[in-house]
């Protein structure tokens, strides 16, 4: 196995790395919950980037459902991001080869 060779691909994948990661911090996915009364923005680094309720949704008296549609929305938004990110540094470990080391993405 040559070592340069595996330094080298590990500088190249260290770089795409970094360029996959500002990717997907630009990259968004949205949850909603209750019907559309809440939404969630996710990014692809897992960050809440935004999140709408629906003003007619709010009752002072009843909170708590808001609360829950609330943690839906946000739980299936986090969870699309996770899986954006995921499949995205699948595809990039992908084509990552070590010499002498079967390909294990």
């Amino acid at each position: 196995m040559n070592r340069h060779m595996v330094m080298k691909q590990m500088e190249k994948m260290q770089a795409e790395l970094i360029k996959l990661q500002e990717e997907l911090k630009e990259k968004t996915v949205e949850a909603t919950s209750g019907g559309g009364v809440v939404k969630a923005v996710a990014n692809g680094n897992q960050e809440l980037v935004g999140l709408e309720i629906d003003p007619d949704a709010i009752d002072k008296d009843d909170a708590e459902i808001l609360q829950d549609m609330i943690v839906a929305a946000v739980n299936e938004a986090l969870r699309k991001a996770k899986e954006m990110n995921e499949e995205a540094m699948a595809k990039l470990y992908r084509g990552f080869k070590i010499p002498g080391m079967p390909n294990m993405f």
